[in-house]
């Protein structure tokens, strides 16, 4: 099996390197130190196994393997992490081997093994894709960065500069001050991790960040629309049974 090592700890990185060398049948393809250079090498080197850690800074490795796109088959994901037992009950409840640091040489082992066994069921994107996703869910990891695709180019964003996120023919785009970049959510697992943000659901289509708005105007008789601080300025309606909910949230609207 073709393996990538994911972790930013140079340590940690080193030490399943040498670990790994005593497993036979395993091919090292590359190491990353980020979520983005996860992204990037497994559509490169389309690996069968990766080790993955999912506390890394920026993109965490949970929401790298959900910015490949929709038509690549997840690898088989062995998670190297420090979590405790609510996360680990996730982990065993998805079928997903996972590693606790400092990385055991004979957990490595049954890990191996268990990829092994495994490696015909990961083959199954779609399955694959499921499980990461909830399991994305119930961790609970601050989305502080996103993946966004834009001609032929990925780059992670901040959240906290997305004016907001729209469905364009079927396509999560999030939109920054100039540009608008696909990316690989649904608009109601956005608003469930940004859950306490500044974003706020203005309606079905549209997950809108109101400290991006400049201003509220009135759109006919009990409407109201939100011009967004982006180039040029967007305009968002907030749909009637909304209006409520913003209010509360925006007191003396």
């Amino acid at each position: 099996m073709k393996v990538l090592i994911a972790d930013d700890e140079p340590s940690a990185r080193s030490r399943l390197r040498r670990l790994l060398a005593g497993e036979a049948g395993l091919e090292i393809a590359g190491e990353a130190a980020d979520g983005l250079a996860v992204v990037a090498m497994v559509e490169s080197l389309r690996p069968d196994l990766v080790f993955l850690d999912i506390g890394m800074p920026g993109l965490n490795g949970l929401d790298a393997l959900r910015a490949l796109p929709a038509g690549q088959p997840l690898p088989l994901v062995i998670f190297v992490t420090g979590y405790d037992e609510y996360a680990m009950s996730a982990f065993r409840e998805h079928a997903l081997a996972y590693l606790l640091k400092p990385v055991d040489r004979e957990d490595l082992a049954l890990a191996v093994e268990r990829a092994r066994r495994l490696h015909a069921w990961a083959d199954d994107g779609g399955r694959a894709r499921h499980a990461v996703a909830r399991l994305a869910g119930e961790v609970k990891l601050p989305l502080r960065q996103i993946v966004g695709r834009r001609q032929g180019r990925v780059l992670l964003l901040p959240v906290e500069g997305i004016r907001y996120f729209s469905i364009d023919q079927g396509i999560v785009k999030a939109r920054t001050e100039t540009e608008s970049y696909s990316v690989s959510f649904q608009l109601a697992e956005l608003e469930s991790r940004l859950e306490g943000s500044p974003f706020f659901r203005a309606r079905r289509e549209a997950l809108v960040n109101l400290a991006h708005v400049r201003e509220i105007r009135p759109w006919f008789r009990r409407g109201l629309l939100l011009v967004m601080n982006d180039t040029p300025a967007s305009e968002i309606v907030v749909s009637e049974r909304q209006i409520p909910a913003l209010r509360q949230v925006m007191p003396g609207l």
